[in-house]
């Protein structure tokens, strides 16, 4: 799914009220009759307070369309204007003059604190104040009418984004900001929804489709995308009958240190369990009773060292490489690693202490392998590129390290974002049971095991991501999110492979009622 930026969202808005001959004002209907039609969905006329609140630009508008249709269902609705500025758009203008032809209950104007209703805790708020075009603070009386809806711990619904949040920048203040319970977002999702400083402000979201010209969806290029079920299974490589073992690749799993051997064995499973045709592990002697006992499949290449790595030599060859996890950051480690970058022909996956040692080493970087894929953790990927000021600039100095040494970057995190150059991927697959040692290994052997298979670094990469992920999402049913495992990351990939074809079940729909005329 794409997600478009502030200023495509404007051009997207323009483009079909002129496709579609359409006027702004009937575009804002159109919008704001989905949110209705979402709310009488799940309400179905209950007579629950519902407080509106409305800025005096287009999200206060889309906000006076709502409130005017739930008025006409009968709901017990309570409108508000906040009264911020003396501009007012024109669109926002026609439909509060439509408000007060609907109702001789005229929405409220609201000028100071003073003014702030009561709410209840049961009553339910919808924050249609400010939309994307916000670019600064709001005044310090409508901050305090955002702490006073979250006080008030009422649901609370936002329109579009939650006032006060940027959709290209973080807050400095978070009491600026409202902090919705849901958010209904028009046409796609936005960038803040998925990055640690700014998903706080919406526990969840959904995407309304409010007919926005199919043309320029389909043919905008985004520099974000979502990663989702639907783009992996267009990029998913069936096997073929008549195949064997070599034509899924040969994965050569390196790493691994005294009392860190599991890192490997966790990626080396991964590999395969991904699908990889064969895998070998290459370790140090003290990991060769370990890693033959407890991964029969794999084969196993010992360095000549004991306890360490300090002289990457095999005799396979390998069609992708998995590096670094568990294998210390030595000096006899490094000038191995090092001598493996320069000589390197395959792709290569590199993880943990293969990081560390390219942020210890910097001149390294040079020797990277075009679209070699590097998978950090945050103060991984601090310790690559550097300190950040906030999500948006980390992601700037990460499309910039991308684009100098031409590799892609795994963010791992919450929502784990891939960056190759200036595209930026966001995966929509995981759960905070991720959140437990040998998952990154896990991750960088899936990522081995389908470059192996013959799938493109990026893609492999996504792929990784989203199985990876989905493999959590469908294990932690079975474990919750404190007892779930790397292992089971690995046991459960399978089921996240047959997720790809089973289709959702189909949802019901209401009928369409007539509306209420009184």
């Amino acid at each position: 799914m794409k997600i478009f930026s502030k200023e495509q969202i404007y051009k997207g808005d323009e483009l079909t009220a002129k496709k579609q001959n359409i006027s702004s004002t009937e575009l804002m209907e159109r919008a704001g009759t989905q949110i209705f039609n979402w709310f009488h969905q799940r309400m179905q006329g209950a007579q629950v307070p519902i407080h509106v609140f409305c800025g005096i630009g287009n999200n206060g508008g889309d906000g006076l369309v709502v409130a005017r249709q739930l008025i006409n269902y009968g709901y017990n609705v309570h409108t508000y204007v906040v009264n911020c500025s003396d501009k007012r758009t024109k669109d926002f203008l026609v439909n509060y003059d439509r408000i007060k032809q609907t109702t001789k209950k005229w929405p409220t104007m609201l000028n100071c604190q003073a003014d702030f209703p009561p709410i209840g805790p049961d009553d339910i708020i919808v924050d249609a104040v400010f939309g994307i075009g916000l670019n600064r603070p709001a005044n310090e009386w409508v901050q305090g009418l955002f702490q006073h809806f979250r006080a008030s711990k009422a649901f609370t619904l936002a329109i579009d984004l939650p006032s006060g949040l940027y959709s290209d920048d973080v807050p400095e203040d978070e009491n600026s900001v409202v902090w919705a319970d849901y958010t209904l977002s028009f046409q796609s999702p936005k960038l803040v929804f998925f990055l640690p400083e700014t998903s706080k402000y919406t526990k969840q979201w959904e995407v309304l489709d409010i007919g926005i010209d199919p043309e320029f969806l389909q043919m905008t290029e985004t520099e974000v995308e979502l990663i989702g079920k639907n783009e992996m299974i267009t990029i998913y490589k069936p096997r073929e009958k008549f195949s064997n073992k070599g034509i899924y690749g040969h994965g050569l799993i390196i790493g691994g240190s005294y009392g860190k051997i599991g890192a490997v064995l966790l990626s080396g499973r991964g590999a395969l369990a991904s699908g990889a045709g064969l895998v070998t592990a290459f370790i140090p002697k003290c990991g060769y009773i370990p890693m033959q006992s407890a991964f029969p499949e794999a084969m196993v290449i010992t360095d000549v060292d004991e306890e360490k790595i300090t002289a990457i030599d095999f005799d396979i060859k390998p069609t992708a490489i998995g590096i670094g996890m568990g294998m210390d950051v030595d000096g006899k480690t490094h000038l191995a690693f090092q001598k493996l970058l320069k000589s390197n022909t395959v792709a290569i996956v590199i993880d943990a202490d293969g990081l560390n040692l390219l942020s210890k080493h910097k001149s390294d970087l040079k020797l990277l392998k075009p679209q070699t894929v590097l998978t950090p953790h945050p103060k991984e990927l601090e310790r690559l590129i550097g300190k950040w000021k906030n999500d948006f600039d980390k992601l700037k100095k990460a499309k910039a390290f991308s684009k100098k040494y031409g590799c892609i970057l795994v963010i791992k995190g919450a929502h784990t974002i891939t960056v190759f150059e200036e595209k930026l991927y966001i995966n929509s697959t995981g759960n905070p049971g991720l959140s437990t040692g040998g998952t990154g290994d896990v991750l960088t052997g899936i990522i081995t095991g389908l470059i192996c298979q013959g799938y493109e670094a990026l893609t492999a990469a996504l792929f990784g991501v989203y199985l990876h992920g989905k493999s959590a999402d469908i294990a932690v049913e079975d474990y919750g999110y404190q007892s779930l495992t790397a292992s089971h990351i690995i046991d459960y990939l399978g089921q996240a492979y047959l997720d790809l074809f089973t289709k959702p079940p189909v949802q019901p729909q209401p009928e369409p009622e007539e509306e209420n005329e009184n």
